[in-house]
């Protein structure tokens, strides 16, 4: 008997230490952030023209920053998102009822801003590890626009 509840005791403790490493690591391992050689203006542009180059849409380059101020929020150094879509992968997963919950994340957003160092720096979201959650369709897509968004950054420091 003693045994048993060692054993259960055992597996609740291992459980909840894994969930609590998970929880710990997750911003590290879904967010990645990298420092940009350029200013904030030419980071996004090179962005920009990558994404394009490989048949991609631009919709908007939203700049956060002078919306926080103009909405009654304090003044930020730059923080740009650019808003970044794939019409065909965007459909891939739209057609299927089951994934349209997914538009949440869409369109892919990548961000650009300074921090209090006066660099520049780019945020993404593991947009692999993102499909891997959902599984089937939604994950395989998901691949393919990881792939691509990693290349529309590969001139970044890491």
């Amino acid at each position: 008997m003693k045994s048993t509840s060692s054993l259960v005791l055992g597996v609740v403790i291992g459980a909840a230490a894994t969930g609590a490493a998970g929880w710990v690591m997750m911003p590290g391992v879904m967010l990645h952030e990298a420092q940009s050689p350029y200013g904030t203006e030419e980071t996004v542009n090179k962005i920009k023209e990558k994404a394009l180059a490989k048949g991609w849409v631009v919709p908007g380059v939203k700049p956060l920053h002078k919306s926080i101020v103009k909405h009654g929020g304090g003044k930020l150094p730059p923080v740009m998102l650019v808003n970044l879509c794939e019409p065909h992968h965007a459909f891939n997963i739209l057609s299927a009822d089951e994934n349209r919950k997914i538009s949440v994340f869409m369109p892919c957003t990548i961000s650009v801003y300074e921090k209090s160092d006066g660099k520049t720096y780019v945020g993404t979201m593991n947009a692999g590890l993102l499909g891997t959650m959902f599984g089937g369709r939604v994950a395989e897509v998901m691949k393919t626009v990881s792939a691509d968004q990693q290349s529309f950054i590969d001139f970044l420091k890491r």
